[in-house]
Parts: structure tokens; C-alpha cells; sequence
């Protein structure tokens, strides 16, 4: 999915990740829906179609709903930078080693793509081509 280095961690006989994990340190936000309206921000340590995993300085419930938001750099990519919104699951909490790195683990539910205001010179074409078609 996103080109990287994939994470080369052996597989526990209890894994249940089904899809290929990238190693990806991206800067994110992190919102708990319906608990605080301030951003908890981190960086993630690794990121698939489905899910990413990253720490945090406090423990979430498993079964919280969350709202990340990251961009993805041009050099993942292949073009410009894309920033991305998902609503996701914590599916794992991992004990604190150190105390101030909890580990999470959250299942992506859906996801949007975030748009930057366009270009003026986009919108005045865009505007061109509407009225011509009318």
C-alpha cells in the first residue's frame, strides 16, 4: 500500500493483523471522540490499510473511538502530500515501558481525505468552465 519499510516483526501465534505493516514515523492527531475536544499529538510507528499503532502519554479503554488525522509526505506518496482523517478503534492498549509511552493499536473504520483551500487560479478556471458549460 504505502511504499516503506515493512515491519519485520515475526508473527505471534495469536496475531491478528491480516494485512502488511509499514514502518511509518508520521506526525498525528489524535482526538477521543465524545471525551475531549483537545489533540493528543504523537507520531506513529507503524501504519497498514486497516490499522495503525502509535504512543501516547495516557492509557485510552480499548473500545474507544478515535479520530486521527496525518499526512502523508510526498516521498510515501509519489506525488504531493496528502493529509487523511480517519475514525478508528483501539483494539490494544500495551503496558507502559517507560511509563510514558503507552502503546495503542487502533482498527481504521473510515477514512477521508482532507482537502487544502485550492489555488485562486483553480478557482477562477473552475468558475471559467462552469458558466461556459451553461
Amino acid at each position: 500500500m504505502f511504499p516503506g519499510k515493512e515491519s519485520e516483526l515475526p508473527p505471534s501465534p495469536d496475531e491478528r493483523r491480516n494485512m502488511r505493516r509499514f514502518d511509518m514515523r508520521l506526525p498525528a492527531a489524535v482526538k477521543v471522540v465524545g471525551i475531549t475536544s483537545d489533540d493528543l499529538i504523537t507520531e506513529t510507528q507503524n501504519v497498514s490499510a486497516r490499522g495503525v499503532f502509535f504512543y501516547l502519554d495516557r492509557r485510552l479503554p480499548e473500545g474507544s473511538s478515535i479520530e486521527v488525522t496525518l499526512t502523508f509526505p510526498p516521498h510515501v506518496t509519489l506525488t504531493e502530500a496528502v493529509r487523511v482523517r480517519f475514525t478508528a478503534r483501539v483494539v490494544r492498549v500495551e503496558n507502559p515501558l517507560p511509563p510514558a509511552r503507552i502503546g495503542v493499536a487502533a482498527l481504521i473504520e473510515e477514512y477521508e481525505f482532507l482537502h487544502s483551500n485550492p489555488a485562486p487560479e483553480f478557482l477562477s478556471d473552475l468558475q471559467n468552465d462552469l458558466s461556459e458549460s451553461n
